[in-house]
């Protein structure tokens, strides 16, 4: 707790009919109930707690409800003495409150003051330490995907989110999408990102993967960037990223918040809290394709969502259906991975510590990462050393998936890469080898237990900056774009929709964050806290009160 000359109120208020010592500093507002007797009760702890200023919501000044009226006996005498003597005011106070599985809520307190210039002056003082924090978003641009997860999004937004950010005075310019890549177009070409201090998406994975493209985009083409070339190095989005989570899938808001409730992400925008997090771009033949943020899949799982999308009718369930069939046909592709290794950061893809807020990790290697760009810059020679540190991996495949991120879900908690982080400028690269059903069963078993994910003699994995595929049947560009754009010879397509017949397909899909990539030979580079977020990772729960906090009961 800070020390008395530090704060900037102290008043005794009311709680309930209770005293309480109140104290604003520019850090904490506390409030403390007086004990009556200075006899020490065991068992009648006293109550205190304490706020974070940067985690207030807001503050509002208001009549006091004459509540204590209403406990009276209903008689007009006694209401009549007490209409001249009682001029108290009160306030609320709007702020976070923590939940279990770090959902957060808006919990409020209301102070009685003992006269209205008290009240006005804590009000005051209140809301001008709000409007010293820089880092709050005061004007929004909302982007609403109506038909997303359960065609909630529009509800969820208008019914849990919109009223915060009222709360809070934020206001929001709402544009809800009437079609795929709508919110992408329209950032790339006439969204006026000037007037906005971040962008919200409010749908799922989808949604967000929309923004991504649209924003990153828009800000290499207003810097001169080409996006098309894949040496490049692309600038960092200077508005902030938010979602409210109305999906299917929440894999995003799982990895940087930990939750998919609605009311804990826009708490987390309100607050203007900022996560960095990495993205990768993908390539063929020096044009652009994609941006990821969390899984890019060959092999299994560029087959489950390529077999998926023929289901959409069933809904979620054919994910499940589409993964049993993958298993049973049990597809290896021949190719060959090159890819650079990230040397001299910290950190492994094998450690037990996970990425969480305030990561040591992803500032670490996040200022190494800007330390070798701006060596680049001044000496170009530089960058050609980097040929010889490349690394080359020949051989058959049942997966290989690049991570960015741990990829946790309720169905995965530790998920693909449990020590993945969400900031470092590095991805997982995660290959494995061909081998029976029963070890590529116990590979994917891992996902749900406690055990090392990579302890198997078939999986290797490697933190890698930058890495390219080549399949093995790929001899030419034109061959694989004969092969991608549907012109197959009868018996092929025959094998590939059949495989009982013994003719492995040569080819798999990309899952680009559940997207189907229309290329296989790819090249991919992770590019270091391109964007940020209105989150601040995971938080760790807390088991036991900082016992150098008086309030900490």
């Amino acid at each position: 707790m800070e020390r008395p000359g530090r704060l900037l109120l102290l008043s005794e208020l009311r709680v309930r009919n209770a005293a309480y010592d109140v104290s604003l500093s520019r850090s904490l507002l506390t409030w403390k109930r007086r004990v009556s007797s200075p006899v020490y009760h065991p068992f009648r702890p006293s109550v205190c707690h304490s706020v974070s200023v940067s985690e207030i919501i807001s503050v509002r000044e208001e009549e006091e409800e004459n509540s204590s009226r209403r406990r009276d006996d209903g008689s007009w005498k006694k209401i009549k003495e007490r209409e001249g003597k009682d001029c108290r005011q009160v306030f609320t106070v709007l702020y976070v409150e923590r939940c279990q599985q770090h959902r957060w809520r808006c919990a409020e307190v209301t102070f009685t003051c003992s006269e209205g210039a008290l009240c006005q002056h804590w009000v005051n003082s209140i809301r001008e330490q709000l409007a010293a924090i820089s880092n709050r978003p005061k004007h929004l641009l909302v982007y609403i995907n109506p038909y997303g997860g359960k065609k909630q999004g529009k509800h969820i937004y208008e019914q849990k989110v919109a009223p915060l950010f009222a709360q809070a005075g934020v206001s929001t310019h709402v544009i809800v999408t009437e079609y795929a890549n709508y919110a992408r177009d329209h950032l790339r070409t006439q969204a006026e990102l000037k007037k906005f201090d971040g962008v919200v998406c409010v749908g799922g994975d989808g949604m967000f993967s929309e923004i991504i493209h649209g924003l990153v985009w828009r800000t290499q083409i207003d810097s001169g960037v080409d996006p098309n070339c894949p040496d490049e190095a692309l600038l960092p989005c200077s508005l902030r990223i938010g979602i409210i989570p109305a999906g299917s899938t929440d894999c995003i808001c799982f990895a940087t918040v930990g939750t998919n409730d609605p009311v804990t992400s826009a708490l987390h925008i309100i607050v203007g809290d900022s996560q960095p997090m990495d993205v990768c771009s993908v390539h063929h033949n020096n044009t652009f394709l994609r941006y990821s943020v969390s899984l890019l899949g060959y092999g299994f799982y560029g087959d489950v969502l390529t077999d998926s999308e023929r289901k959409r009718w069933m809904g979620p369930a054919r994910y499940d259906l589409s993964g049993v069939k993958m298993f049973l046909t049990h597809h290896y592709y021949e190719g060959t991975v090159s890819y650079l290794p990230a040397r001299g950061i910290m950190g492994t893809p094998r450690d037990a510590t996970r990425c969480r807020s305030g990561c040591l990790v992803c500032q670490h290697n996040g200022r190494l990462h800007l330390e070798k760009a701006d060596m680049y810059k001044t000496d170009e020679a530089l960058d050609s050393e980097t040929d010889s540190e490349w690394r080359t991996i020949r051989g058959k495949f049942l997966a290989i998936n690049a991570a960015s991120m741990s990829c946790a879900c309720p169905r995965s908690p530790k998920g693909l890469s449990p020590a993945a982080h969400l900031a470092d400028g590095t991805t997982d690269l995660i290959l494995v080898r061909k081998c029976s059903r029963f070890n590529f069963l116990r590979h994917l078993l891992r996902h749900t237990s406690k055990d090392d994910q990579f302890d198997m003699t078939f999986v290797e994995v490697h933190r890698v900056r930058r890495f390219r595929f080549t399949p093995r049947h790929c001899q030419t560009d034109s061959d694989l774009d004969l092969r991608e754009s549907g012109k197959h010879q009868l018996f092929s397509q025959i094998c590939r929709d059949h495989p009982a017949c013994g003719c492995a397909p040569a080819y798999s899909s990309w899952n680009c964050d559940g997207e189907i990539l229309t290329h296989t030979a790819i090249d991919v580079r992770v590019h270091c806290q391109l964007i940020k977020l209105f989150a601040r990772g995971i938080e760790e729960p807390t088991v036991f009160e900082d016992l150098t906090n008086p309030c900490a009961i």
